[in-house]
């Protein structure tokens, strides 16, 4: 999430009421979980096993728990709960606002799209050139729909991020403040649901077209022309390449890459990166090939023990 107007590190410390290391006028010009950040961003780590890779980031600030060094030309804020305050940032800086009417305030709608009746947009959208939405769908704040893309019915776009940190007294959400956009000439069929990313963009490549009944995680980067069947399901920050083939079922696990040109046969789950151009089957998958010769062998057993006895 980009600020409107960047802040000081020091006016970010008086805002939580915490301690800073660095430059009072270090600037932060956005607020990003770990998996999104840029120079310039604020991110935010509570766990020892995680210092060095947030401390090492992009970001140019990390809010954290534990006095530590400061990396030459960023800056620190200490905070005994950094979740919370990290919670208290972006709530302050992009706050929740109700859904009360149709259409909300601040679109930008082409005066050729195709608005269905029982459609609902919320505030920030924009909604470009001969873009289809048919009944029940929900457009979530900050969203952007580009030309001749198809949104089916009761599909749901940009709501909250599936992102928890457990307590004591249960789970707590981060709030969501990130946004979806979808390409153009993308079609999304019905009762599909694509998540906002936690603080970043949730993106569908152009010419994407995705069957019925599918979801899309937080923060994942959708190449260009892929195919996906009914019931895919794609966790969190996953990143696919262009012209990748989902068939039905398939399953993605958060933070892997599927290379360009991959083709996943259905029911299979991938929980590690997938190489360019090959295809798989198989949970936990394989290449396709070397997965049905072990079926094949499989189906031997029966008679190969009957056989030792």
């Amino acid at each position: 999430m980009r600020l409107e107007i960047p802040q000081t590190l020091e006016e970010i410390a008086t805002f939580l009421g915490c301690r800073f290391i660095g430059d009072p006028n270090h600037l932060v010009s956005g607020i990003n979980e770990i998996h999104m950040v840029i120079p310039g961003d604020l991110v935010f780590v509570d766990h020892p096993k995680y210092y060095e890779k947030a401390l090492k980031s992009a970001a140019t600030t990390v809010l954290i728990d534990q006095e530590v060094d400061c990396p030459v030309g960023k800056g620190l804020l200490i905070s005994a709960t950094p979740f919370d305050d990290f919670n208290r940032l972006t709530r302050h800086f992009r706050p929740t606002v109700a859904m009360y009417k149709s259409i909300g305030d601040h679109c930008s709608i082409h005066e050729s799209a195709h608005i269905a009746p029982n459609v609902t947009i919320g505030n920030h959208v924009k909604i470009g050139a001969n873009v289809v939405l048919h009944p029940g769908v929900v457009i979530h704040d900050h969203c952007i729909i580009d030309e001749e893309s198809i949104i089916g019915p009761n599909t749901v776009i940009g709501y909250n991020a599936f992102y928890y940190k457990k307590k004591s007294s249960g789970y707590d959400r981060m709030h969501t403040c990130g946004s979806v956009h979808i390409h153009p000439r993308v079609e999304i069929g019905a009762s599909c649901t694509i998540d906002a990313g936690v603080t970043g963009v949730t993106t569908v490549g152009e010419g994407t077209k995705i069957d019925n009944q599918v979801h899309v995680g937080h923060d994942t980067v959708i190449g260009k022309h892929c195919l996906f069947a009914a019931h895919v399901g794609i966790a969190g920050c996953v990143r696919i390449r262009d012209h990748v083939t989902l068939w039905g079922q398939v399953g993605l696990a958060s933070d892997i890459t599927v290379g360009e040109g991959v083709v996943l046969f259905a029911q299979s789950g991938a929980s590690k990166d997938l190489d360019p151009g090959k295809t798989y089957f198989g949970s936990p998958c394989g290449e396709a090939k070397e997965k049905f010769r072990e079926l094949a062998a499989m189906r031997q057993l029966p008679q190969m023990i009957r056989k030792m006895r």
